[in-house]
């Protein structure tokens, strides 16, 4: 599906909702349901001492550095669920470290105090991965050289939304002549697991228990 045919595409199942390429206007709804999903799926709010981390880590860099490559399910007026990406990882973890990493430290310098909540992903690894973009080089980087981020609200999720999303990117990345991609998932997202092994993900050999690793084509 060229990026076009997303833009005109009619409202899915007559509930007014359409898959679109993602517009700057969209970047606080983008950030608000990174957070909202940011707890293996669930809500994130108050886990840790900034409500801005997470987004500030797996959202908003990726808007700055590929927003040709974001796009968005909404109803008109917000945003209920996207998928954001990169073609190029090695390229984003340059860009990300000249460019996302001085700002991130500034705004994240060190963990803040605890907040009683004890969140699969502590404070502190997502403050190192802001601050060493390093860390999303995989291995098998050569043969999947892209990657991506999916969230869907609550309400979104179990309506297909979340398969046409990855085919929208898939396809986008076949546009530009991209073979392949990865994406992590936290190991206690028994859900998003089940979801892209659907879709046709399978383990990359760098894949552990701790740290899953899928890999998937962009075409079939």
């Amino acid at each position: 599906m060229v990026m076009n045919d997303i833009e005109q595409a009619g409202p899915s199942r007559g509930d007014g909702l359409t898959i679109r390429p993602y517009r700057p206007a969209d970047r606080d709804d983008v950030a608000n349901i990174c957070l909202r999903t940011g707890a293996s799926g669930a809500d994130a709010t108050g886990m840790y001492s900034d409500d801005t981390l997470i987004a500030d880590v797996a959202a908003l860099p990726y808007l700055e550095f590929a927003p040709d490559l974001a796009f968005v399910v909404g109803d008109g007026e917000h945003v209920l669920g996207y998928v954001i990406g990169v073609a190029d990882t090695a390229a984003f973890i340059t860009w990300w470290e000249r460019n996302w990493a001085p700002g991130f430290a500034e705004r994240h310098p060190e963990p803040g105090p605890p907040t009683g909540q004890a969140p699969a992903i502590s404070e502190e690894l997502l403050v190192w991965v802001g601050l060493h973009p390093e860390a999303t080089r995989i291995p098998e980087i050569a043969d999947y050289p892209a990657h991506l981020h999916i969230n869907l609200l609550p309400e979104l999720q179990g309506r297909g939304f979340g398969r046409r999303l990855v085919d929208t990117f898939r396809g986008a990345l076949a546009e530009r002549g991209v073979p392949a991609l990865y994406l992590g998932v936290d190991s206690s997202n028994t859900g998003a697991l089940a979801f892209y092994t659907r879709l046709g993900f399978h383990e990359l050999g760098s894949s552990t228990p701790e740290h899953p690793l899928l890999g998937i084509a962009t075409t079939p």
